[in-house]
């Protein structure tokens, strides 16, 4: 990473990305200083992020989070304290709709980073808010008030895998959906039958919502050691869940015996199905009526039709389906398709 060296009022400061000289001029005089400030911490701190190569998305979600954080407390950062921290994570986690602890822990973190920041002599926060603000930034979230030391596991106890009885009553509603639509003489047979081959896919190969939108048939390859599922043998998933703001993780899935049936689920789909979209020579394994990608928003719209057709708990998930106990996997002559 390039490092320089430049006078800041007087003093030298390091011109990492992020640096406060790069974000906050020395010779303009601010009416609000304190939001100009505020301003030039998060415009550093994306810098310096970028400069780390993390995602724009990721970059931006934390920003947000940083602003969140300013408008509850209606302070600025050097002036943030633990109890305005544990405040805001309180405030997020009460109400209606309160936050998952994993997603609390999540918050604290995100929050945590750009403290350390502003803390890092490297980039010059800490001399600046003293000499302008006569405050300094501290940390807002240690041992004593996180979430992270105060639970081994974050997760909604709700949310667990579905059986094989709640598999089969799933992918039973997604078939009936079809048979229902065409019996009525509506349109929307064949989405329907793309999404239930959708979610028959996810449970095969455990794919995520977004990984699967963005699988191209390309991605479908063979294997020598499974000659028998022709092309379906792995599925290649290049955009997979990263970690920490970083680059999508690559990855390949294969095609277990006890998941063989979604050979005939697959080229149903690609060789009748989608010809009917008329997807002309666009990449994607799953396509919409306007020849688009399928969105995750679509897939999960999906399951949720297809859980409230068959009777299933709403507790249940689309992300339950890729953790299936291996006890529950259904044999290929025990599963019916439909």
């Amino acid at each position: 990473m390039h490092r320089c060296c430049t006078r800041y009022n007087g003093r030298v400061i390091t011109e990492a990305p992020g640096a406060a000289p790069l974000a906050l001029a020395s010779n303009i005089v601010h009416l609000d200083p304190e939001p100009a400030m505020f301003s030039a911490m998060r415009e550093g701190w994306a810098r310096q992020q970028a400069a780390r190569v993390l995602q724009k998305d990721a970059i931006g979600s934390r920003l947000r989070l940083v602003e969140r954080m300013g408008e509850f407390t209606g302070l600025y950062p050097w002036q943030w304290t633990p109890v305005d921290g544990g405040a805001f994570i309180a405030e997020l986690r009460s109400g209606p709709k309160p936050i998952q602890l994993s997603t609390a822990r999540t918050y604290e973190v995100m929050i945590a980073l750009f403290v350390e920041y502003l803390l890092d002599a490297r980039y010059g926060w800490v001399e600046l808010c003293l000499e302008r603000f006569g405050e300094a930034p501290q940390e807002v979230f240690h041992d004593g008030n996180s979430v992270l030391h105060a639970v081994e596991y974050e997760g909604d106890p709700r949310r667990r895998p579905l059986d094989y009885d709640e598999v089969q009553a799933l992918f039973d509603a997604a078939d009936s959906r079809v048979k229902r639509i065409r019996g009525q003489g509506r349109k929307g047979a064949l989405t329907a039958l793309r999404d239930a081959a959708v979610l028959k896919t996810i449970y095969a190969y455990g794919t995520r919502r977004t990984e699967s939108t963005r699988v191209d048939l390309v991605d479908l390859r063979r294997i020598r050691s499974a000659p028998d599922f022709d092309r379906f043998g792995s599925m290649a998933v290049r955009y997979g869940k990263s970690a920490k703001g970083a680059p999508p993780k690559r990855r390949s899935v294969l095609l277990v015996p006890e998941m063989d049936w979604v050979i005939d689920v697959l080229g149903e789909w690609i060789e009748e199905i989608r010809p009917a979209f008329s997807p002309g020579r666009h990449p994607a394994l799953w396509v919409t009526e306007r020849v688009g990608r399928l969105s995750p928003r679509s897939i999960n719209e999906a399951f949720v039709v297809a859980r409230t057709d068959g009777g299933l708990d709403e507790d249940l998930d689309l992300h339950r389906l890729r953790h299936i106990v291996s006890a529950w996997f259904p044999c290929s002559d025990e599963l019916q398709l439909g």
